[in-house]
């Protein structure tokens, strides 16, 4: 006799619960409607790199990023002379920008423009064709030398030198003159009489008390009261006017020649101070003779 047996299934899944499905986006990105399955994990080729190894690569990374630097955008220079006293003393150290006067033309969005007047710049000494026996110091071959001066006249401009006063196309430089003593020594130059700054005048320029020159006392001049400025050239000069080789006596900086724009001193130190000669006096010399107060000042 045959039984009816009812069977009663019991569901293993919670009615409450709903199952996550892929999305239909989720789909359309997957590779033919299927979940993206992992890659297998590849193992490294080759043999692993040593500690050695990656120093040394670090390394290599590190000078090339530094070459590239100091070739295209920054140079440090050192202040040996002082021709630019007291706006760049002896013993400054400077950041040099390469990039802002960087050749070809000028680009908008980036931070470069033209030389103007009153930049302060770094340039290969061109030589002196004038009296080329001065160029035969070890510290001043031409090229091989740097120099720093402040440009006064750009291309076009005819330059005259009357007493203590530049004049450019006709009007006198407005410049805060100080006259000082200068003791050829490395220390700064001694003030001995800063009057109050006129308007206008943005720079300090120093001179010494005593007669004036005038532009027919000058090489370059070779006997005019006037020069022009060439093309693509520029005429310099030091801030120490008594005691600086500039474009009075030796011409024109060529455009080629120019590096950048001092920008600020970034270490200074103090060569006319008493050096500690112990064996542990370079460290001594450096924290006692470093001008702190002119580390990071800008250069204008």
């Amino acid at each position: 006799m045959a039984t009816n047996r009812t069977t009663n299934k019991v569901s293993t899944t919670n009615p409450d619960t709903t199952e996550a499905k892929p999305s239909t986006v989720s789909r359309f990105f997957n590779r033919n409607g299927h979940d993206k399955q992992p890659l297998p994990p590849v193992k490294p080729q080759g043999p692993p790199k040593s500690v050695l190894r990656e120093y040394f690569e670090s390394a290599v990374v590190t000078v090339i990023m530094a070459l590239f630097g100091m070739t295209f955008i920054v140079q440090a220079v050192k202040v040996p002379t002082g021709s630019m006293q007291n706006t760049i003393t002896i013993g400054d150290h400077l950041l040099v920008n390469k990039f802002i006067f960087a050749p070809g033309k000028s680009l908008p969005f980036l931070p470069q423009r033209e030389i103007r007047h009153g930049d302060i710049i770094v340039f290969k000494y061109p030589g002196n064709p004038y009296d080329p026996k001065r160029d035969d110091r070890p510290d001043n071959r031409p090229i091989f030398t740097n120099y720093v001066k402040r440009v006064i006249g750009l291309p076009g401009d005819r330059i005259r030198i009357q007493g203590n006063n530049v004049v450019v196309n006709g009007q006198v430089v407005p410049e805060h003159h100080i006259t000082a003593t200068d003791h050829n020594r490395k220390d700064p130059l001694e003030i001995v009489n800063n009057p109050a700054r006129k308007p206008g005048e943005l720079y300090d320029v120093y001179y010494k008390s005593g007669p004036e020159d005038d532009s027919q006392d000058y090489d370059a001049f070779q006997g005019k009261d006037e020069i022009v400025v060439p093309e693509a050239s520029y005429f310099v000069m030091g801030d120490n006017r008594n005691n600086s080789e500039d474009s009075r006596y030796w011409g024109f900086v060529p455009r080629d020649l120019v590096i950048g724009r001092a920008m600020f001193v970034y270490w200074s130190y103090d060569e006319s101070a008493p050096q500690n000669e112990g064996p542990f006096g370079f460290i001594i010399n450096f924290f006692t003779n470093t001008r702190w107060s002119r580390t990071g000042t800008l250069v204008k």
